[in-house]
């Protein structure tokens, strides 16, 4: 299959942009390290044409807030389903890296820069070494994508292996050329699914989500857990996840730094702040004229990093000041995930005890 864009001005008669190419795959290589927003807004570049020891290169190396690495490999005159099959042997080399290795990769990458200094100005966040590369996924890019191809990385998806496909088309407009770029399959999913492959020890999903809500990050828990949400923003690697969510389901949230502070059940999909309501005496309200915290208010009309709200309906919370954490609770930077592993599964039997009106 083939992913095809089509590109129009606008006006009276509008008028489509024809098909280009790239000088070559270099070019396009050279871009994404000028802005690597090309390939997602949220990924820090570490590396390039990094050497693997075994005959072969990483084409460019990223990390993700969560700490997980991102294997990025652009076809250069191989089918997609050769890229893909280098791909996942590179990436044993990936998974394998500890936080030393991975700090000399990046001098490389930029010389007399430092990496957890740089991801703390990039993020907002320390980088913790526990759990750097605990995670990774695999992203080829390519201009089409062949039927089999497709084939190959839905099944690998639908079983926790993190891989995906961004496909890139190019238009000429007069002397100017423009990049358009498509994903094979949402972000959000092999995000997830990333997160899932971190666990070495998986078992089947026991039906509960785990949801992450920062506390003092611009968004105050009293009021999420008075007026009843969850949310996130400041950039789609943060708000996609919310999409995972479905009406009903039991989600269990910790606000970072903290502790698990309450479970409740999801009313409704994630909207835009622009979009939100609350309710009020006057009747319904846009949520930020009610809200003190920030809530990236100022990205309100940004549908990639406006905030977004999840409706809940509260079982049962806790005031921030009693969050529960113990030693040994799950935890994932993560909006919103769906672990398979004994780790959750013993952290929802330890909270159940915590709180008692969970199925309420």
């Amino acid at each position: 299959m083939t992913i095809r864009h089509a590109i129009w001005k606008v006006g009276p008669k509008p008028a489509s942009l024809s098909s280009s190419s790239l000088v070559s795959e270099q070019q396009l290589e050279d871009m994404i390290v000028a802005a690597p927003e090309i390939l997602h807004d949220q990924w820090m570049l570490i590396g390039r044409q990094q050497d693997t020891g075994f005959g072969g290169r990483i084409d460019l190396l990223a990390i993700a807030p969560d700490g997980a690495l991102i294997l990025i490999e652009l076809k250069r005159n191989k089918t997609p389903r050769e890229v893909v099959a280098q791909a996942i042997d590179y990436a044993t080399f990936v998974e394998t890296l500890e936080s030393d290795q991975i700090a000399r990769i990046y001098d490389d990458f930029a010389p007399g820069r430092n990496l957890a200094a740089d991801f703390q100005a990039r993020f907002g966040l320390p980088l913790d070494e526990e759990t750097l590369n605990e995670s990774h996924q695999i992203v080829v890019v390519a201009a089409a994508i062949d039927a089999s191809t497709t084939r190959i990385v839905r099944y690998l998806n639908e079983r926790d292996i993190a891989v995906n496909i961004l496909c890139f088309q190019v238009f000429a407009d007069g002397d100017e050329k423009l990049l358009s770029r498509a994903w094979l399959i949402d972000p959000a999913e092999t995000q997830t699914n990333a997160t899932v492959t971190a666990n070495r020890e998986k078992e089947p999903w026991n039906g509960e989500v785990y949801a992450s809500f920062g506390h003092d990050q611009g968004r105050l828990w009293p009021e999420a857990r008075d007026h009843g949400f969850i949310s996130a923003g400041g950039g789609a690697w943060y708000s996609n996840s919310l999409n995972l969510l479905n009406v009903g389901d039991r989600i269990w949230v910790k606000a970072p730094g903290y502790g698990f502070v309450g479970v409740g059940r999801v009313k409704g999909k994630s909207v835009p702040a622009s979009e939100f309501k609350l309710p009020s005496p006057d009747g319904d309200k846009p949520a930020l004229d009610l809200l003190q915290g920030n809530y990236h208010r100022q990205f309100q009309d940004d549908p990639d990093r406006s905030e977004y709200f999840v409706p809940v309906e509260w079982l049962q919370t806790v005031p921030i000041e009693q969050a529960v954490q113990e030693v040994g609770m799950f935890g994932n930077q993560n909006t919103v995930c769906k672990p398979k592993t004994p780790k959750w599964r013993s952290t929802v039997d330890r909270l159940k005890q915590k709180f008692s009106n969970y199925d309420a």
